[in-house]
């Protein structure tokens, strides 16, 4: 097999993303995370940055065991030894140079020549080889050197100490074909190339992060820098789940590629991270957005009923997801329906099916995703509807602060169809009197009550009446997500039931 090595940058390019910033408890609590998830290095900070980032570099590194625990240094003797500082003790530490080799950099970042650059380079390498057997290097800024420079850097940083080449594309400027390029030239450029891995760090500015990590490990590249939820600066890195869930799911693409992630813990590490960051997963992000593994779509709907694969490319348990979701919409078909009531309880021949699921389409108008208690509430109103006298056409309200409500209602009886005008104390009390009218059946009001009975700003609102009528107690219900409408046929629920 041919590891690919996870090298997660969460806590030190993530936190970089403007409003991400975490404690060194929080960092903690994270990293003993991605050592359950399975990364291999966890680049657990900036430790010249802060002091704070020191203490929590050395606080994943004396208590992660498992995973390789990174610190991050420019070629800098300072950021060199603050790292040795932080991770000097502990048991697996990795210490992370960086030096930009850009021509814009060296321009305007640095003012320095290619030779000076060159020997910062060398002369940072053999100093952090003092303090540590495993170096990184990383020429910032790599997609956007001069190559037959970027060689030069690469192969001194080795001859140096260094056992890890990573290939930054640091402002997400390049393309697929161009890091599969720009790799394979590194592979066939550089005499000593064969002492180091080659790694890749890509940013997502043109939305390209994940994509081009991939094909660096198509071309040769065998640890892949990555964050959960994509994290970091600006538009943030590779997604370490994208990545992870790509090579396991198109293994006929990547041959024996693998990784040792525990993929059933992405999920749990993705809302752990989203919590303690702030920042909130989009519900259409790949692997562990809401929407992931969720179908709304009849005919979707209907094939994943018939062979889950026919609409999903992976198996939701394998991120920690749970169960793939048929959700019930305005897009949804009778035969997600028909599950779905099923999964309620409810045994009901295809008549009422069909005709709950005509009530459900209207619904399907009115709200933007239904709920187990809208279905369950539609299919008692069709209980109690199948023996109706009177039935609800239509409702129409004035109402306002200062005029008295006006209430026009229109109601079947015996398939005809009567309207009446009334007003009352309050739109509710208007619609009621209209409907006296109509029934001319002597009614008093002992109770109402309304609440709702699902969830959202667009919830059903179910209203509960008891009246006496014709000298007996009875009790209605309505429910729709109009109040007035659901107070209508509460009343006219409690008056079918009198006669």
């Amino acid at each position: 097999m041919n590891k690919i090595i996870i090298f997660d940058t969460t806590l030190r390019d993530g936190e970089q993303a403007p409003g991400a910033s975490l404690t060194s408890d929080e960092k903690l609590e994270v990293a003993l995370q991605l050592e359950k998830l399975g990364v291999d290095v966890i680049e657990a900070g900036f430790p010249v940055s802060s002091p704070d980032d020191l203490r929590a570099v050395n606080m994943v590194g004396r208590r992660v065991k498992k995973s390789v625990t990174c610190g991050l240094a420019r070629c800098l003797e300072k950021d060199i030894l603050a790292v040795q500082k932080s991770l000097g003790k502990v048991s697996k530490p990795r210490i992370h140079l960086f030096l930009a080799t850009s021509k814009i950099h060296l321009q305007y970042k640095f003012k320095k020549a290619e030779q000076e650059i060159l020997e910062i380079a060398c002369n940072a390498t053999r100093m952090a080889r003092r303090y540590f057997d495993d170096i990184e290097f990383s020429p910032e800024d790599a997609t956007r050197s001069d190559r037959d420079f970027l060689f030069r850097v690469i192969e001194a940083a080795i001859t140096c100490g260094a056992r890890t080449i990573n290939v930054p594309d640091t402002v997400g400027y390049s393309y697929p074909q161009e890091i599969y390029s720009l790799i394979r030239d590194i592979r066939n450029n550089i005499p000593n190339i064969n002492k180091a891995v080659i790694s890749i760090h890509c940013h997502d500015d043109l939305g390209l992060a994940s994509a081009n990590s991939l094909s660096a490990v198509l071309a040769g590249a065998r640890q892949v820098h990555c964050t959960l939820n994509g994290l970091g600066e600006r538009a943030g890195n590779a997604s370490l789940e994208e990545v992870v869930m790509a090579l396991k799911v198109r293994h006929d693409a990547f041959g024996d590629c693998n990784t040792t992630i525990n993929t059933k813990e992405i999920l749990r590490t993705s809302h752990l991270v989203s919590s303690r960051t702030g920042f909130i997963v989009p519900p259409n992000k790949a692997i562990v957005g809401g929407n992931a593994f969720r179908h709304e779509s009849g005919i979707h709907q209907d094939a994943i009923l018939k062979k889950r694969n026919t609409y999903e490319i992976m198996d939701p348990k394998d991120v920690g997801m749970g169960e793939t979701e048929l959700v019930l919409g305005k897009h949804s078909g009778s035969h997600a329906l028909a599950k779905r009531l099923a999964d309620l309880g409810f045994k009901l021949d295809s008549e009422k099916i069909r005709i709950i699921f005509e009530k459900f389409k209207a619904l399907t108008d009115k709200k933007k995703e239904i709920f187990d208690d809208d279905i369950v509430a539609l299919v008692e109103e069709e209980m109690r509807e199948k023996k109706q006298v009177y039935e609800l056409v239509s409702i129409k309200v004035i109402t306002g602060t200062d005029i008295v409500p006006q209430a026009f209602v229109a109601i079947k009886y015996k398939r005809k169809t009567s309207q009446a005008q009334s007003s009352g104390d309050g739109p509710v009390d208007a619609c009621y009197n209209a409907v006296d009218k109509i029934t001319k059946i002597k009614t008093k009001l002992l109770s109402y009550k309304l609440e709702a009975i699902t969830k959202g700003k667009d919830a059903q609102g179910m209203v509960r009446v008891e009246v006496i009528a014709k000298g007996k107690n009875t009790v209605g219900r309505g429910s729709s997500t109009d109040i007035l409408e659901a107070s209508v046929k509460a009343y006219l629920d409690a008056l079918n039931k009198t006669l």
